[in-house]
């Protein structure tokens, strides 16, 4: 284990310790370990104030495990804690997030089944539209539709968007609600087109500025 963080770590007088560890009249003062293994997670200093061993948190957590099973047990429930309260964080972020998006791709349909959807039209070409108009955002957004997505990953289940990251999704949410509004203006599919990229661009240009930990 010394090799992992240590590369300049004896092994061969570390093994002679380990095999002298078994002795009882065994005595291993910190100064002797320091000097005989050349380990760097201890620091053994002399003085009235100053002096005492000092050791690397990931070693006295051990020693104190060893010593205290009361608080091994503590330092076990703690990391269960975080790591629990980690998961459940970064699931609400994303929980978020896609909630945010689903609200916005609601507003987005309506506008195409209010403005682009003749009464006419069969219920195939009706999903023709929608899907279309979801292209017209992976377009600006992805600078690919989902069909071609799909084919350069074939070994990926779902869908483009669910392997967007948080920055995407955000950018993703405000696209459907902009291009919402420009179909109720009655601009092109190819002028939205353009504009949805050029502000694609500038909310990605923007939001790759920011720390993620700020957005979540």
């Amino acid at each position: 284990m010394g090799k992992i963080n240590n590369p300049n770590f004896k092994l061969v007088e570390f093994d002679q310790f380990k095999y002298d560890s078994g002795n009882n009249s065994f005595v291993l003062s910190p100064k002797k370990w320091i000097t005989t293994v050349n380990a760097i997670g201890l620091i053994s200093k002399s003085g009235k104030y100053t002096g005492g061993t000092y050791a690397h948190k990931d070693i006295a957590f051990e020693f104190a495990s060893w010593i205290s099973p009361k608080f091994k047990l503590y330092l076990i429930k703690e990391f269960e804690r975080l790591k629990e309260e980690e998961n459940t964080r970064l699931s609400l972020d994303w929980n978020l997030s896609r909630t945010i998006s689903k609200i916005n791709y609601r507003i987005h349909t309506d506008s195409i089944k209010e403005n682009l959807i003749p009464k006419s039209l069969t219920k195939k070409e009706i999903l023709l539209t929608y899907a279309n108009e979801a292209d017209i955002l992976n377009m600006a957004l992805f600078n690919t539709t989902a069909k071609e997505w799909r084919n350069k990953n074939k070994n990926r289940k779902g869908n483009i968007r669910d392997y967007a990251d948080l920055r995407q999704l955000i950018c993703l949410s405000n696209l459907e609600s902009i291009n919402a509004e420009l179909i109720r203006d009655g601009l092109k599919q190819k002028d939205r087109l353009r504009k949805l990229n050029r502000i694609a661009i500038y909310q990605m240009t923007s939001l790759t500025k920011q720390d993620i930990k700020q957005l979540k």
